[in-house]
Formats: structure tokens, sequence, C-alpha cells
């Protein structure tokens, strides 16, 4: 092995080369872009800049410990006692490069240091199919003392600049979730995250990064990384000296360390990386195919349309208005009906009933499965809202096992939305909600599960098990919560499974992977919405986005749209409505299965098409395009957003909404009017829109000659 050793890993249409340093025992990134772009110097060797600095700290590093980068940043910082025996801790690892294993699973590099007794080995997958590439690292404790990880990154990357760096991340708060955001980050340090227990509504545990000196109009490549981690994180972005900005990420523990035994092995969260020379719209194309592989076979299952009640009678549930609503949402054409909050004993409101999963007979005189069946007869699935973390103090459950909720022992729990959190890291916490789910899927024909969670941990300590900073309380949680849904998949796979945390709480890989759709903001207002599903779109596929009809002006934006405008928003990813339709006039409903109709027609192309974002919703028109991966047919969702007050844009004159991807040489019909397009005429001059007040919104359908 010699110290000019390199690995190539090829995805579909990129490569990414790493090396073992000429400096020093670390790897460090020698080329990352299309297939070819290592062959040639490269342009990521900034060893001649170390005045005043070591080579470790301006080196491209894959991953470095503390000791051997001092200054600008470490990815891992180990505490151990080293050659100071039990009498102290020391910080810093030095390490030996120990070997390197590259074959069909991907590439390994192992390194150790024996005086701390520790083994870290860097592991790089590539995804089939896709132009992703994994990485994670393995910490094994080989000596016989404990080591204290206080830093545990997945892994690091760096990207060559000469303007800066253009960052671009999704931002927000509960009910303003995946807002767009860019910031360019000349010099220094930018940093996100979360320490509420899952990702968090104020920002998404994804990044972009270009070069700001390129254009931001689709041509700059761009670089992305994405956390698969449902617990706390972080993302830093380093301006470095010598135009380079290097990205680290991964998870915090809760308690500030980790503590690793001898012999055991932590393996750190995935961090999924990706790159495309076509922009932000390009990279998010990758991001929606590899949620497509993350989604497996499921990924054909048809999405059904579905309705959900809360907005039309929030936690006032009872047989008979349900059913109303029921046979309301089967006559315009909904295949799905999902009772809401309020369906079980004690739920009057939000201040009780949580943990005691049985439907209140109160509510169902009849008996629950009765009207279950009564709702199924009208031709729809059926459908229960869970939120199986959460218990109320007045439960039976509470009373039972006031253990299982996180405390801090002689200190006052605090109540959040009137609630607790069990302690889902505890095995037992676990099998009652496997219980509680077995028992409802079981004696009840439920195809459709929303897992709910509105509250996140507070006094997280589990006295029982001993001092906090000996546990490892957001890892354990985030393990017993993988555990359910995965006992969800393999004894349920019929059952549908909705992610939401009061919102876009908890949209990350993991999560992704395990549910069939998650709900990105409890935001339904119009305008409002199409900000939050532009922000989404741009890092996840539309097949995972729930998104619902709901009466406007909506509870957050009381801005108007039209009936259309509300269909066409949610027909951009999975279709539902929410909205009280013993209100609407027999018109509205009618105009609603026309809609319906329609989605059922395209959601395939909506679900496994190549999307393209066109425009943002701060423009005065724009819409998301979706091209069929083996077919002729091109779907365009369009918005006319700056249609107010009943003025057109600009009178007498149509907007236009250039689209893209398309073959210039083709003809392209609208199936709706019969109208024949060149492919160069909807590059160049795009789609003629006309916006009226009452026509704010418009689905098109071209189809290939």
């Amino acid at each position: 092995m010699t110290s000019c050793e390199r690995w190539t890993l090829r995805t579909e249409h990129t490569s990414y080369t790493v090396r073992l340093s000429p400096l020093g025992p670390w790897a460090e990134l020698d080329a990352w872009g299309p297939v070819g772009v290592e062959n040639g110097p490269s342009a990521l060797d900034w060893s001649r800049r170390t005045h005043f600095i070591t080579p470790a700290d301006v080196a491209p590093a894959e991953y470095l410990p503390q000791g051997q980068r001092p200054f600008t940043g470490a990815d891992l910082v180990v505490g151990h006692s080293g050659h100071l025996g039990h009498s102290g801790y020391e910080r810093g690892v030095w390490w030996r490069f120990s070997g390197a294993q590259q074959d069909a699973d991907g590439l390994r590099l192992t390194f150790t240091d024996d005086i701390a007794g520790l083994r870290t080995t860097l592991h790089y997958a590539t995804v089939p199919g896709t132009d992703i590439i994994l990485r994670w690292t393995e910490l094994t404790c080989t000596g016989d003392t404990e080591l204290r990880l206080e830093r545990l990154d997945s892994g690091a990357i760096n990207v060559p600049v000469t303007g800066g760096a253009r960052l671009t991340y999704l931002t927000g708060q509960w009910s303003q979730e995946f807002t767009h955001t860019q910031l360019h980050l000349k010099r220094g340090t930018f940093t996100m995250g979360s320490a509420q227990g899952v990702a968090g509504h104020a920002y998404a545990p994804w990044l972009a990064v270009q070069d700001a000196a390129l254009p931001d109009d689709g041509t700059a490549p761009t670089y992305g990384i994405a956390l698969e981690w449902p617990g706390n994180w972080h993302i830093t972005a380093e301006a470095e000296p010598g135009g380079a900005v290097r990205v680290r990420a991964g998870r915090v523990p809760h308690e500030g360390a980790v503590v690793l035994r001898p012999g055991e092995t932590l393996t750190t969260p995935r961090l999924a990386c990706a790159f495309s020379p076509e922009g932000l719209d390009g990279l998010a194309r990758v991001w929606h195919r590899y949620e497509r592989h993350l989604s497996g076979e499921r990924l054909h299952r048809i999405r059904k349309v579905l309705y959900n009640s809360w907005e039309a009678t929030g936690f006032d549930v009872d047989a008979a208005g349900q059913l109303e609503l029921a046979k309301a949402a089967a006559e315009i054409g909904a295949e799905l009906f999902v009772v809401d909050d309020g369906w079980f004993t004690g739920r009057a409101d939000d201040t009780g009933g949580l943990g005691d999963w049985y439907p209140d007979p109160a509510q169902f005189p009849q008996g629950f499965g009765r009207f279950v069946e009564d709702v199924r007869a009208l031709g729809l699935g059926f459908g229960l809202w869970v939120e199986p973390e959460a218990v109320s103090p007045d439960s039976r459950l509470y009373a039972q096992h006031p253990d299982w909720v996180y405390r801090v022992e002689n200190r006052p729990g605090r109540l959040v939305r009137n609630q607790l959190l069990l302690d889902l890291g505890r095995t037992d916490v676990q099998d009652f909600v496997i219980g509680t789910f077995d028992r409802l899927l079981t004696e009840y024909p439920i195809e459709y599960l929303k897992w709910d969670m509105n509250r996140p941990p507070t006094e997280r300590g589990r006295p029982v098990a001993g001092p906090a900073d000996r546990l490892d309380l957001d890892a354990e949680h985030v393990t017993g919560y993988l555990r359910v849904l995965d006992h969800l998949r393999a004894a349920h796979p019929h059952v549908t499974v909705e992610g939401c945390a009061g919102g876009g709480g908890r949209v990350e890989h993991a999560t992704l992977a395990r549910t069939d759709v998650v709900w990105p903001s409890d935001n339904t207002a119009p305008l409002d919405r199409l900000a939050v599903q532009y922000g989404f779109l741009h890092a996840h596929a539309p097949h995972m986005m729930s998104s619902w009809v709901t009466d406007a002006p909506g509870v957050f934006d009381p801005r108007p749209r039209s009936l259309a405008f509300r269909f066409v928003l949610a027909m951009c990813g999975v279709l539902g409505v929410g909205a009280d339709l013993r209100s609407w006039t027999q018109e509205q409903r009618a105009g609603a299965a026309r809609w319906i109709a329609r989605y059922k027609e395209i959601r395939d192309v909506v679900h496994h098409g190549e999307a393209r974002l066109l425009g943002t919703p701060e423009d005065p028109v724009c819409g998301v395009q979706y091209t069929e991966a083996d077919g002729p047919r091109t779907v365009v969702a369009a918005f006319g957003t700056g249609v107010l007050d009943g003025a057109p844009l600009v009178p007498g004159r149509p907007a236009r909404l250039r689209l893209r991807g398309l073959d210039p040489a083709a003809v392209y019909d609208d199936e709706d009017t019969g109208t024949a397009y060149s492919g160069a005429h909807l590059l160049h001059y795009g789609l003629p829109f006309a916006w009226t007040a009452d026509h704010d919104a418009q689905l098109v359908v071209l189809t290939r000659r």
C-alpha cells in the first residue's frame, strides 16, 4: 500500500474518488463530479497552503479526529484515558492507516489508535440506479477502558469554490416548514440542527452547496447532503482558508457524549451525498430518484385519494357525523377515509386520552367495528390517526406506568400540548406500542395509519437506568421508533403509514424509508402551502408528499384562491381532501369530483415521473412539470400567483411558463385544447396562460406524438 493509492466509486452518472493523503494518515477527497472528473490533477489539493496551520487543517479530509486536525474543526472528538491510565482523560486521537477493502458492497478504510483504543472504519456505498454516495463511520473501542465520544459526525464533504459558497437550505417553524433559503458564505462558519429529538420544524437535515461565483440558473454544479437520522443532529459548513467549503454532518448526543465500552461498536447515521451538473433543480431529481429507491416495492402501490376528518370536526368525533362526511367523500371520488384525533376514550379535547387507544363506546354506540364496516360499505378504505409516543397525565396508561415517561428524578415534569412523552427507548414501551398497533390492526380492517408526534422531549431522563450521562437516550428513542415502524412493515404490510410530527417535524431518510407518505406541514392555506411544497420538492419526492385540499381562506392565510388552485396544488403530490364537505355546494362537489377523476388519470406520472420546478412562488407564474419516464405524457401544474383582486398580470397578454427537458424536435398535443406545440416552442416561449381571479391555476397534460 502506498500513499498514492486512490479508490473510485461510480454511480449512474458520477464518480467519487478518495485517496490516502501523501501528507498524513488520513483519507481525502481527490475528485467528485461527472464520470471522468477523476482523470487529472485534483482541484482540491491545498497542500502548499500550510503557513501557521497543519496540513491536516487544510486538507480536503473525509474524516479526521481532534488531535490530527487541531484548528479548523474535527469530525471526531474522543475522550479517553490513553497513556494517562485511569487518572484522567485526554481528547486527542492520532491514528494510523490500517488498510482498505473495496468490493461490490463499497469501500472501507480503517484507521487505528492503539493508545486510545479506537478503531475507525470509514464506509462508502453506492446506491443502484441513483447518483448517491452513502457514507457512514464505525467506531470500535479496542482498549480495556471506555471511550467518551463527544463528537461523532458521519462524514465531511469538500467543495472547491472561488467566490465563496452559496448554501441552499430549508428553514421555517411550525406551519411554515421547508422555506427555501439561501446564504452566501464567503468566510466563516454556518451551522444548523435540532435538539428536539426529531429533525424539527426549524431546519431540515439537508443542504446544497454551489460556488457563489457561478450563476444560480440551473447550470452551476451542485453538491448536496442529507442526514438519515430522526433525532438530534447538526450540519456545519465552514468556508476554510484556501478557497473551499467543508461541510460536516452527524447526530448530536443529547447527553453531550456517548460512552463506548470495551468491545462495543457504534455506527453513525448514514450521510447521503449527491451531485448534479444541472443546479438545484437537477439535484432535486437526484433526491427524488433516491427516495423512489428507498420506497422499494411499495413505490408501486397506488397512493389512494384520502379524506381526513380533522378540519371538519376536530375533536367532535361521533359515528353519525363521520359517516356523513364519509358519504360526501365517497361521492366526490375519495378512496380512503381517515378518522383523525378524537376517536378514542377520554379525548374530548387535547387534555386527555392519549395512551388509552380504545374507541370511545359513547361516540360509536353500535360498536367501532360496525362503524368501520359502514365506512367500507361506501367503497372507502379506512384509516386512523394515532400518536403512540405521547401520553396524557389523566390516562389509565399513565396511572399504571408513570415510570414510562421521560423524567428527571425529584424534578417537576413539564407538559407540552397538555401531554408527556413516553420513553420509546425502553423495550417495554416499544412492546406496548407494537401490541397496541397489532390489536387495532387485527381487530379492525384498517389500511392506513397517520402516525403523529406533537411533543418533543424536554426532561429527558430515565432514573431507573442510572445517570443520564451514562446513557444514549436520543439514539435509544430513535432505535425504538424505527423498531416499531419496521414491525408495522413486516407484520402489517397492507397498511399505508403516514409520517407526521406536528406537520413536517420529522422528515428525513430513515423515516421516509419506512413510511409511504409524510405530512409536510399543518398549514394547508393555498399560497402558504405553495411555498412549503416548493421547498419540500427540492429535497423530497412527490410520491412522499401528502397534500390536502381544504377550505380557503385558510386558518393561517386569508388570501383567497379558487377551488382549481387548491386541487392543482394538492395534485402535485399525494392528493387528499380535508375540507368540511358538508358546507360545500353541489357545484363545488361536482368540481371536486372532476378534479379527483383527473388526478387518478395522471397520478402515476406525478409519482413516478421526472419532476422539474418551474419558477418560484415569488414569481407571477410558477409550476411543476412531471415527465413520464417511459411514456409520452408530460403533466404541468401551473399557478398564477400574481393574480389578485381580479386583475390579470398584464391585460391582453398571456403569461408563459417555459418547460424543460423536452425533445425540441418532437410535437406535443394539449389533451384538453388539442393545441399542438413543438418541443422547441415550449422550451423557448413556454406554455401560455391567461390568468384571471377565477382562473388562477391550470393542469395541462401534453402528449408527445
